[in-house]
């Protein structure tokens, strides 16, 4: 049984796990969803979370600000962990992170699994919504369509016989 024992060793020495869960923890906040192993994730859960949880307090910032700076290095980090991520989780009592499990990895087999911040979830385009440079480009052509011409251009109507087909301008380049 494993009574009173606390973690994964992750195949790792100590100093090395440390490092491990320092740089996967940044990462998650930096990018706010990554890839890993299944193991790495379910470690990297309950750090991530206390942390996220240090982000959250009201009372001492600057002192949860330092504590956090001990495990994460990066400064950018730190304050988007404190400015948008601990105001985003403000009234969650916990549970900040999920894990999706992939299955194995082609390699080696090693179950596979993406850790995401609750939040960061991906949303695809509705349909009949375009992109934001789908609707940049399309606001350019409706603008040159609006504006006004000058007095040397003529109106002439695009004939079929003008355009050619992809075959065609393939060979021309050619």
């Amino acid at each position: 049984m494993r009574h009173r024992v606390a973690h994964r060793k992750l195949g790792r020495i100590t100093p090395h796990r440390l490092a491990l869960l320092r740089n996967l923890a940044t990462a998650l906040f930096e990018r706010e969803r990554i890839r890993t192993t299944l193991m790495k994730a379910k470690e990297l859960r309950p750090y991530a979370e206390k942390l996220i949880t240090l982000a959250r307090r009201e009372d001492d910032r600057v002192f949860a600000r330092r504590l956090v700076q001990r495990d994460i290095l990066d400064k950018d980090v730190v304050a988007k962990l404190f400015d948008s991520l601990g105001a985003r989780y403000a009234t969650r009592p916990g549970g900040y992170t999920r894990i999706l499990r992939l299955g194995p990895r082609k390699g080696d087999g090693a179950e596979m699994a993406i850790v995401e911040l609750l939040g960061s979830e991906y949303q695809p385009p509705k349909k009949g919504e375009k992109g934001k440079k789908g609707d940049a480009g399309s606001k350019a052509k409706s603008e040159a369509k609006d504006a006004p011409q000058g007095k040397g251009e003529a109106k002439t109507p695009k004939s079929k016989a003008g355009k050619k087909s992809k075959s065609q301008a393939a060979d021309a380049e050619k």
